[in-house]
C-alpha cells in the first residue's frame, strides 16, 4: 500500500488500533486534528474481536471506511461485517486488483462521509441558537424557552409579524432537538391555493384528480420522523383547519384520494403573523385548533421594540454578506447606524438583512456610509401598501405611514398620479391610496423579473394576498401592455 502512495500505520491489536484512530483525530499544539480514510481490520485479533472494532468505528469516528479481512470467509460473517458498517469484505489471501477496487469504495465512501459531516457542522453554525443575535430581555427569554423545549416532541406555536425570525428560529429548534438528523420541511400555508394545500400537506394518489398523473408524498409524510414547521397558519381555510386538528391530534392522516391511512412521527412547529385569538373571536380560527396548537408558544417581538439589538444585528449581517459579496467591508458608520436606528423597519429582521446586503453590494469605500442606505431608509418612513399594514405584517403600530418612493425624500399627502393635496381638498381613502398602491406593486413586480413570489416577499405579503391585489388594481399578470401602461 505504501508503494501505491499510500500513508500507512499498522496496528498489532484492536485496542491499539482504536487508541491510533483517537490520537489521529485530536488536535495539539503542532499538529491538526485528521481522520484515518480508510481501516483494514481482521475479523480475528487478539484481545478485541474485529467486529467488535468494526462497531466502535462507526460509532466513534465515522468518516472511516472499514474493510475487513478473514481467512475464514462465509455468507453469514459477510452480511454481519456489512450490516455493521463494513464498506467490503476480503478472504485471505488478498489479490491485489481486488485490494485496490475495494480502497477505491473505501475511500469513496470515506470521502461522503467526511462531506456529510462538514455539512452537518455546517447547518449547526447556520441554524445554531447562536445565530438569533439579540440580547433584549425578551428575546433572552425566548432563547430560554427554546433551549429548554427543544429536547422535547411538544407542539410549539410562534407569533410575531412577517421578517421577525420564525423560520430561523424553527430550524436552530430543530437543530437542537434528537431529530436533528432527520428532516427538516418547511411550508408556507398562505403560498399555497387552498385548492392545493391539503395535496401540499398530505400528498395525493396518481387519479386523486385532473393533472395527478403520479402520487405524491406530502410534507407530513416528508417530515417523517423529522419536524414539520407550518408558517402562516392563520391563512388556513376552516375546512384545512378541521384536518390540520385531527392529523396533530392523532398523527394520521389519508392522502387525497386514497383509503389508506397513513400514521407519522412528525414534531410540529406552527408561526402565525396575525394574533390568533382575534381571529378566534370572530370565528376565523376554529378554537379547538387554537387550543390544540397553543401548548408553548414564544412571542418575536417586532424589530422597531429591540432597538438595543439594531447595532447587533446590523454587524451580524454585514459579516455575513460583505463574506458573501467578497468585499472587505469593514464597518457602518456611526451616521448610518444612527440612521437605521431611527427607521421603524415593517419587514423587521429580514428587511435590515436586505437592506444591508444591498448596502454591502453599492458601498464604493470600506465602510457603510447613510448615502448607501435606501432613499426610505434615509427619510425614516416605511412604505407600505394600502389597508395600513407596513411590509411587516399585520399590527405593525407605526403612528404614521406615507407612501414615498425608494431613492427619494418622502413626497407627504399625495393623489392618484403623484399630484400633490392641496390643503383643505379631501377624497375617499381608497381613492387616494389605489394609484401609489398600484405603483408599489408594479415597481416589485418589475424589480423581481415579475417572479409573483418574490414580488410577493418583497412586499411582506404571501402570494395569494398578491394575485388579489393585482387583480382589483387591474394590473395583467402577464406583466403585458396594461401593466405598462398603468405603470405610466
Amino acid at each position: 500500500l505504501t508503494g501505491e502512495g499510500f500513508e500507512v500505520s499498522t496496528a498489532g491489536d484492536g485496542a491499539r488500533a482504536l487508541a491510533m484512530l483517537s490520537e489521529a483525530a485530536t488536535a495539539t499544539a503542532t499538529r491538526p486534528a485528521r481522520a484515518f480514510a480508510v481501516a483494514i481490520v481482521d475479523v480475528t485479533m487478539p484481545g478485541i474481536s474485529g467486529l467488535e472494532v468494526l462497531g466502535k468505528i462507526a460509532a466513534e469516528h465515522a468518516p472511516t471506511a472499514v474493510i475487513m479481512l478473514t481467512g475464514y470467509g462465509t455468507i453469514e460473517g459477510a452480511v454481519a461485517a456489512v450490516r455493521a458498517g463494513a464498506v467490503d469484505f476480503l478472504i485471505k489471501p488478498v489479490v491485489d486488483t481486488e485490494l485496490r477496487l475495494a480502497l477505491q469504495r473505501a475511500l469513496r465512501q470515506s470521502a461522503l462521509a467526511a462531506e456529510n459531516a462538514a455539512l452537518k457542522a455546517q447547518l449547526a453554525t447556520r441554524f445554531g441558537l447562536d445565530t438569533i443575535v439579540g440580547q433584549d430581555a425578551r428575546m433572552a427569554k425566548m432563547y430560554d424557552l427554546v433551549e429548554a423545549v427543544a429536547p422535547t416532541k411538544t407542539t410549539l406555536l410562534m407569533m410575531g409579524e412577517s421578517g421577525t425570525g420564525k423560520s430561523l428560529i424553527a430550524r436552530a429548534i430543530h437543530q437542537h432537538s434528537p431529530r436533528a438528523n432527520k428532516a427538516y420541511v418547511e411550508l408556507a400555508c398562505g403560498s399555497i391555493p387552498e385548492t392545493l394545500l391539503e395535496s401540499e400537506l398530505f400528498g395525493h394518489v396518481k387519479g386523486a384528480f385532473t393533472g395527478a398523473h403520479t402520487d405524491k408524498v406530502g410534507k407530513f409524510l416528508a417530515a417523517d420522523g423529522g419536524t414539520l414547521f407550518l408558517d402562516e397558519i392563520n391563512s388556513a381555510s376552516p375546512a384545512m383547519q378541521l384536518k390540520l386538528l385531527r392529523v396533530l391530534q392523532d398523527r394520521k392522516f389519508e392522502p387525497v384520494g386514497s383509503n389508506q391511512t397513513i400514521e407519522v412521527d412528525v414534531r410540529v412547529i406552527l408561526a402565525g403573523n396575525q394574533p390568533l385569538e382575534d381571529l378566534v373571536a370572530k370565528g376565523l380560527f376554529r378554537q379547538d385548533l387554537y387550543y390544540r396548537i397553543n401548548v408553548v408558544r414564544v412571542d418575536l417581538p417586532p424589530l422597531r421594540e429591540r432597538l438595543s439589538d439594531i447595532p447587533l444585528l446590523a454587524e451580524h449581517f454585514l459579516r455575513q454578506h460583505s463574506a458573501a459579496v467578497g468585499r472587505a467591508i469593514v464597518a457602518i458608520s456611526p451616521e448610518a447606524m444612527d440612521v437605521l436606528r431611527r427607521y421603524p423597519w415593517p419587514g423587521n429582521v429580514r428587511e435590515l438583512s436586505n437592506v444591508i446586503e444591498r448596502a454591502c453590494v453599492l458601498t464604493r469605500s470600506g465602510t457603510i456610509k447613510p448615502e448607501d442606505l435606501p432613499g426610505h431608509v434615509l427619510a425614516g418612513r416605511a412604505v407600505t401598501h394600502a389597508g395600513g399594514a407596513g411590509l411587516g405584517g399585520v399590527g405593525s403600530g407605526l403612528a404614521e405611514r406615507e407612501v414615498i418612493d425608494h431613492e427619494h425624500p418622502p413626497l407627504g399627502r399625495i393623489l392618484p398620479g403623484g399630484m400633490p393635496l392641496a390643503p383643505g381638498r379631501a377624497m375617499p381613502l381608497d381613492a387616494a391610496m389605489r394609484e401609489p398602491e398600484k405603483r408599489i406593486i408594479l415597481d416589485a413586480l418589475a424589480s423581481s423579473g415579475w417572479n409573483k413570489a418574490q414580488a410577493a416577499e418583497r412586499l411582506g405579503i404571501n402570494r395569494t394576498t398578491l394575485y388579489k391585489k393585482m387583480k382589483a388594481l387591474g394590473i395583467d399578470p402577464r406583466g403585458g401592455d396594461g401593466a405598462t401602461s398603468a405603470a405610466g
